[in-house]
């Protein structure tokens, strides 16, 4: 049985037995939520996160492209992949680099 996380997603239907995930353990989850492409999966339980974003420059009066990349962490039950639009949500540090979790998969 899934926990309601508070956003407006789905609980996914596969169970798992993590520590770590929003719906099944007891992660909780606050702040920002943001959407992004899944660029690397290699770590074990942990995906990077490319999301591309415009930054305006006064002094040309343009918007420039400008790129970031995020751990999250990718519970057995959601299972992103490489290529996969995923939602992350703000979690406490899991470690040193890792404060998103994935909480659903919207394009594969």
């Amino acid at each position: 049985m899934a926990r309601d996380i508070g956003l407006n997603v789905g609980a996914p239907e596969t169970e798992c037995t993590d520590v770590n995930c929003p719906f099944h353990g007891t992660l909780p989850v606050r702040g920002q939520v943001i959407t992004g492409k899944v660029v690397s999966d290699k770590m074990t339980g942990t995906i990077v996160v490319g999301r591309d974003f415009l930054h305006y420059v006064r002094k040309y009066k343009r918007y420039e492209k400008r790129s970031s990349k995020l751990h999250a962490h990718n519970p057995p039950c959601v299972s992103a992949k490489v290529g996969d639009t995923v939602r992350i949500a703000e979690c406490r540090p899991l470690s040193k680099a890792t404060s998103f979790v994935v909480v659903e998969v919207t394009k594969e």
